[in-house]
């Protein structure tokens, strides 16, 4: 393909190649070559793995399920600063769509296209070739530097970084500081730092009617009729101001059945799912209290059941904040802003044992997307962030 062959590697799957810029490319087309379909890894860990036991690293698999979970540490002394992420990649969408497969790497005008190139092989990559240079430059260093991977960040994540953070509380192993590498760049590399996350509360609730003849309403209580009026103030219901940190708590249905399928038929019941998206302003308990007041209020007969899949979480201003401000101006002459808008990531899980959690990664433009990709010159560039906040963070001498 021209100019969209690889770099020859290794044996013990290193770069052969002495160009550090060409490094990081080359191991994100390794990992993109893997078809890494959540929750399945496909090979993905174990290539990283072998790369960073070369430079002095125990890894650990802490699987679950069909999960694939990797630990990996070098040091043992603090601060320990983890690097985060996910090998699994959401299914590719119509094949037809696409440049060419997409787990077969596509260097393209400037662009490395592949399912996972943005999210997040891209920081995976970069965050392997930048320790691989730290630690180089610092073989003695101070403190310790953590991987904390999993196969399990788009499906149903619960057998993935949870069960690492499990494992770490139960032994007493602390994170003082962690980089999540999502995509969270907008418009240029490094323009915004995800410095926490919104909650996410959601509700299955059923509400009883009883089913008759749609011709005969008066022998029956159709549901749906019952719980509109309720919807409609859950719907207009404002549940917080928001904060500084966060915006206000939102309130969205995303599923409603009700019905036989028969247009004859009055439905005895109808299911409605809905999901809270939460900051700080409001605990997760007072949602769910005023969710219930609200409906009894509507003196309806009705079954809910909550999920919470994660709890809101921040980090303030600190070292780990001004170590990232300040690697990513350096590199890249943009002052980044923080943000906590988006969906959940596995972030609301190590902030439960790390006080320090944000996220830096790659363009976010074109995730979950036909012909996701990223911009090859920005690898090295995020590589080189990475390794600038392990040097601010870490000493280079215990």
């Amino acid at each position: 393909m021209g100019n969209e062959q690889s770099p020859d590697r290794g044996d013990d799957g290193t770069p052969a190649v002495a160009d550090e810029d060409e490094a990081t490319l080359d191991l994100a087309e390794q990992l993109i070559a893997c078809r890494s379909v959540t929750p399945d890894d496909a090979g993905c860990l174990p290539i990283i793995a072998r790369r960073l036991e070369a430079i002095g690293f125990s890894c650990e698999f802490i699987n679950r399920g069909q999960v694939s979970n990797l630990w990996a540490r070098r040091g043992r002394s603090r601060p320990l600063l983890c690097l985060a992420g996910h090998t699994d990649v959401v299914p590719s969408g119509p094949l037809e769509q696409w440049h060419s497969d997409p787990f077969l790497p596509l260097r393209k005008d400037g662009v490395l296209y592949g399912r996972g190139a943005a999210d997040m092989k891209a920081s995976l990559a970069a965050f392997v070739t930048a320790a691989e240079a730290f630690v180089a430059a610092n073989p003695a260093h101070g403190g310790s530097i953590a991987f904390l991977l999993t196969s399990d960040e788009e499906g149903d994540a619960i057998d993935g970084t949870v069960a690492v953070t499990e494992a770490l509380r139960q032994r007493g192993e602390a994170i003082d500081y962690c980089i999540v590498g999502e995509p969270t760049s907008v418009d240029t590399l490094g323009d915004t730092i995800k410095n926490g996350r919104r909650g996410s509360l959601s509700g299955k609730l059923t509400v009883n009617g009883v089913q008759g003849h749609i011709a005969y309403p008066h022998l029956a209580k159709n549901p749906i009729h019952l719980a509109a009026p309720a919807i409609a103030e859950l719907t207009r219901t404002i549940w917080d101001q928001g904060n500084e940190f966060f915006p206000p708590t939102t309130w969205q249905i995303s599923n409603i059945h009700g019905g036989t399928g028969a247009s004859n038929v009055i439905p005895g019941s109808v299911d409605i799912q809905f999901n809270f998206r939460f900051g700080t302003a409001s605990a997760p308990e007072e949602l769910q209290a005023r969710t219930c007041a609200l409906l009894d209020r509507h003196e309806l007969s009705y079954e809910l059941a909550w999920n919470l899949s994660g709890k809101p979480f921040l980090t303030g201003h600190g070292a780990l904040i001004d170590a990232s401000l300040q690697a990513i101006c350096a590199e890249t002459g943009v002052k980044a802003e923080l943000s906590t808008s988006g969906g959940t990531s596995d972030g609301r899980f190590i902030a439960e044992i790390c006080t320090q959690v944000i996220e830096i990664g790659p363009l976010n433009a074109s995730i979950h997307k036909v012909n996701e990709g990223v911009e090859i010159a920005a690898l090295p560039r995020l590589a080189a962030i990475y390794r600038r906040i392990l040097e601010s963070l870490l000493p280079s001498h215990v």
